[in-house]
């Protein structure tokens, strides 16, 4: 594919690192990666209209998008040995939830972040999050469904956009470039400094805190299969469960949620 295409869009970013934009990639990531091997500076953003083989955090489940009516981006971020702020994911979900409502205040109270990497709206998964890592550079992958109203049959029940949800600016030509400010603004402030008041800030708008819930632990295909009580999360940002018949939580570092 050329590189002409590849150009540079204005987006405020409090990284004072570039914005790129391309119509048409395999996935952001891909282009990430490529992009990184240039010595991109710390917060360069690569979106794109289309991705053809956008993917999702769990193997064979790929991110699927229309062209031109969501977010699809890629953030590069770089850092010395051993200085990679814990539970970056998380943090970037509690970013991205903050960051869709300044978009839109009239979503406030039903943004939640879905343990590891999921923003739900109300029930329904809006956004989602891949993060991957090279050497000292993490590359943050961000979906959001903007203005998309069908998606296919698997994902049917399960997913919405901001448009589905009533908030009709998500369909502007624009509207993935505002919110992305928005995010990067966001971003930049929870992965500052880490005071550990980001938990408590994630615990507000975690989904099905509280809740019963059922949790596949380890791998898709364990089969293993946890129920209990959501109680919050970890300092590193592990799950914690108070499984059935127990009296306290158990943390679990990967896997799968579920509702009860």
């Amino acid at each position: 594919m050329p590189h002409h295409d590849l150009r540079r869009v204005h987006v405020d970013s409090p990284f004072d690192a570039p914005v790129l934009y391309r119509e048409t990639v395999t996935s952001t990531m891909d282009e990430a990666r490529k992009l990184s091997s240039k010595i991109s500076p710390h917060g360069t953003v690569i979106i794109a209209g289309y991705q053809t083989q956008g993917r999702g955090r769990i193997r064979g489940r790929p991110w699927t998008a229309s062209r031109g009516q969501n977010l699809s981006c890629t953030i590069i971020l770089r850092y010395a040995p051993g200085e990679i702020p814990p539970a970056i994911t998380l943090r970037t979900g509690l970013a991205l939830a903050l960051a869709l409502e300044d978009f839109a205040p009239a979503l406030s109270g039903r943004v939640r972040v879905k343990w590891p990497n999921d923003i739900m709206l109300d029930t329904k998964k809006a956004a989602g999050i891949l993060t991957e890592a090279g050497g000292e550079v993490v590359y943050i992958g961000i979906g959001v469904n903007l203005a998309q109203t069908e998606f296919p049959p698997d994902y049917a029940a399960k997913a919405t956009s901001l448009l589905l949800a009533g908030i009709s600016e998500a369909a502007a030509p624009e509207a993935r470039f505002k919110l992305l400010g928005y995010i990067l603004l966001r971003l930049h402030a929870e992965l500052g400094p880490d005071t550990g008041s980001w938990r408590g800030r994630l615990e507000a708008r975690l989904y099905r805190l509280g809740g019963n819930v059922s949790f596949a632990p380890g791998a898709a295909d364990s089969g293993e299969l946890v129920r209990g009580r959501l109680a919050g999360i970890g300092e590193d940002g592990e799950l914690l469960i108070v499984p059935e018949g127990e009296a306290g939580p158990r943390a679990f570092v990967t896997g799968e949620l579920g509702r009860r």
